[in-house]
């Protein structure tokens, strides 16, 4: 039979807990009185992108935002936000919309420049959101992330006095110089921009 292990002390709990929190006293704390900015969007949580992958800036004042660029992730939101906080991979959006359940990250301040569009003049100009999801698979585009997206798109054009109109609120595919194919053929645009009216 198995003889019972003794209790541990409460001496010995407090000599425990104070030996593993004390790495953390080691870590550089939080300036008293310092806070995190809050998003610039209310319905969006702070998932910074690396600062090696944007360009802080003070737009509008630097720089007039005129543009609203819809992208297509190609990858899961989780993967995505690793990209963008991955110093060596040279890219971010504004935003980020999940699929599933249309929740919002933030990640680069609207007042920076995000390196979304792949055109400079474009980057300069504009507020990149991305949506989780793969241009083939037309299920990505749920409800709830169209519906999340275009009352973000509505508030950004409200905000810089964008009109909401295919001519400033674009495909990353028309960006001049683009490569790429996002939001592709399953994106609704005329669904969308409707939604984006009524936000």
């Amino acid at each position: 039979m198995e003889r019972a292990r003794p209790l541990p002390t409460r001496r010995r709990l407090l000599r425990g807990a104070a030996l593993a929190a004390a790495p953390y006293a080691l870590l550089p704390g939080t300036r008293a009185g310092a806070r995190t900015r809050a998003p610039d969007h209310p319905l969006a949580v702070w998932h910074p992108a690396h600062a090696a992958n944007y360009t802080p800036a003070n737009r509008p004042a630097s720089h007039p935002v005129d543009f609203v660029v819809i992208h297509v992730t190609q990858a899961s939101y989780a993967t995505t936000l690793g990209v963008f906080q991955n110093r060596r991979k040279q890219v971010s959006a504004h935003y980020l919309v999940r699929s599933a359940d249309g929740g919002l990250a933030q990640c680069v301040r609207e007042s920076d420049i995000a390196w979304h569009a792949g055109n400079w003049d474009y980057n300069i100009r504009s507020i990149g959101i991305e949506h989780e999801g793969w241009v083939d698979r037309p299920g990505c585009f749920t409800d709830v992330l169209y519906e999340r997206s275009a009352r973000l798109t509505a508030s950004v054009c409200d905000k810089y006095g964008i009109p909401k109109d295919r001519a400033h609120i674009i495909a990353h595919y028309e960006v001049p110089g683009s490569d790429h194919t996002d939001p592709g053929p399953h994106w609704d645009w005329r669904r969308y921009l409707r939604l984006v009216d009524r936000a």
